[in-house]
């Protein structure tokens, strides 16, 4: 019989067992299950509802469990629907009908609740740590690569000349962006439920505070309604994930056009690529592909717990068990993602002559000349329109700016002098944007350095 079958007067149908049941996937609960028990057993031989003979009995008999789960020796089952109820019948075939004693003033509702704060406080750490890892990536390859020029993009047209590595630190601060995120999300999972009961909290003399300090939470849900029905940390989660799951794409898209022959701005290591089963030639980018590929999978969980959660009443419904597949997938997805790129972007080789002469075969430094015309007194716009004229010249005689004379440059305006040249050179043109947060090599240095900082406060989350 069930553990709740006493109302019932049949055996649940087979097909409603498996249809309802859920412990395929929240048996990687299991450890945050006993651990919020073995608190709750304390906090019930605090209070004087169970003795302190009871309750080791009860503490010794869930450690032995773990040991059991952990080895692999506890079978799991359908008809027992869930890792709550394992856990407790196993307990009552270990000490006898002791163990029906622990889920007393507890109900599966904060139960489970508890379950996922437990499980994302600690999840939330390691992505955290996580992003870290890919950070110190990044910062290694700009440090090895300080003098590498390469065009800046615009709709996907060469804009003006950047140095790689003010490039790669852009998405060192999403990342950091994204960690922030993530210690935000803790917050709001450092909540505890339990004591909240099915809904209504409960007539027994608990001391949630107790048990919050046992579990280490910083806060208590204030209201048993709000409890069992709150998955805005679950949502959170999910929500930051899309957003680190966008700025990986990107970054991976990145690398994907820079490895490609058109490109050919950097090569990844063999060790992070494949090769074709047809064409001997090919080196195929498939580890950033499947990263981009996979933000899609983290946005519809995200999406599909979104829709789950819009229109349910107050307080638990047996949608909410559609929260731990979409959240338990994304993490184990965004945290191989970030595992897997760290070494990948550290690995990167880069081609600094091939960005060089990309960024000399180009028109990237007009600005720099129009910037050359105001500082002699020329306002911006006419400026703009100059330089634009003398593009339209450079393009008609298949004459590249680096190419242009001071004679040329003067038929368009007088203002030009011999200075003006000089402004064409990729070094001056990235060291002049020395401002904070410019792409001058004294700018990137000084980011560089409060980055190391920054990095390691993430690693020690």
């Amino acid at each position: 019989m069930k553990l709740w079958g006493g109302r019932f007067g049949k055996n649940t149908d087979k097909l409603v067992e498996d249809f309802t049941a859920s412990i395929n996937f929240d048996c990687r609960l299991f450890e945050e299950d006993i651990t919020g028990s073995i608190a709750h057993c304390r906090m019930l031989a605090k209070t004087g509802i169970l003795t302190s003979e009871e309750s080791e009995k009860i503490i010794n008999g869930l450690e032995e469990i773990t040991e059991e789960i952990r080895q692999g020796k506890l079978e799991f089952k359908a008809e027992l629907e869930d890792i709550h109820m394992h856990i407790e019948k196993r307990l009552i075939e270990k000490i006898g009908p002791l163990g029906g004693k622990l889920h007393t003033a507890r109900s599966r509702n904060d139960q489970v609740s508890l379950d996922m704060h437990l499980y994302l406080k600690k999840e939330i750490i390691k992505t955290v740590r996580l992003i870290a890892g890919l950070q110190k990536s990044l910062m290694v390859l700009a440090k090895n690569n300080m003098e590498a020029i390469m065009p800046g993009y615009t709709h996907l047209q060469r804009a003006q000349p950047v140095l790689f590595s003010h490039h790669l630190m852009a998405y060192f601060s999403m990342l950091e962006r994204d960690a922030q995120r993530f210690k935000e999300n803790y917050k709001r999972s450092d909540i505890m439920p339990l004591g909240a009961g099915a809904l209504a909290g409960t007539s027994f003399p608990l001391d949630r505070e107790y048990t919050a300090e046992l579990l280490g939470f910083e806060n208590i849900y204030e209201n048993s309604m709000d409890a069992v029905s709150d998955r805005d940390f679950v949502l959170e989660y999910l929500s930051n994930s899309s957003i680190l799951m966008l700025h990986l794409s990107r970054l991976c898209e990145d690398i994907i056009l820079w490895s490609s022959s058109e490109f050919d701005f950097i090569e990844i290591d063999d060790a992070f690529c494949t090769g074709s089963s047809i064409m001997p030639q090919k080196k195929n980018p498939d580890v950033a592909e499947l990263v981009r590929g996979k933000t899609g999978r983290v946005y519809g969980n995200f999406f599909s717990l979104l829709t789950v959660m819009k229109s349910l009443p107050l307080t638990y419904n047996k949608d909410m068990q559609e929260d731990k597949e979409g959240v338990f997938d994304t993490i184990d997805t965004i945290q191989d993602c970030l595992e897997v790129m760290a070494p990948m972007i550290e690995k990167i080789s880069v081609k600094e002559d091939k960005m060089r002469k990309a960024v000399e075969e180009d028109f990237s430094a007009a600005t720099d000349l129009a910037d050359h015309l105001v500082k002699k007194g020329m306002p911006f716009r006419q400026a703009h329109k100059v330089i634009g004229e003398l593009v339209v010249f450079c393009l008609n005689q298949g004459k590249l700016l680096k190419d242009v004379s001071l004679e040329d440059l003067k038929q368009f305006s007088l203002s030009f002098d011999a200075q003006a040249l000089q402004c064409l050179k990729p070094e001056k043109v990235v060291d002049s944007r020395n401002i904070r947060g410019g792409t001058s090599r004294e700018q990137v240095e000084k980011f560089l350095k409060r980055a190391v900082e920054i990095q390691k406060g993430n690693e020690k989350y």
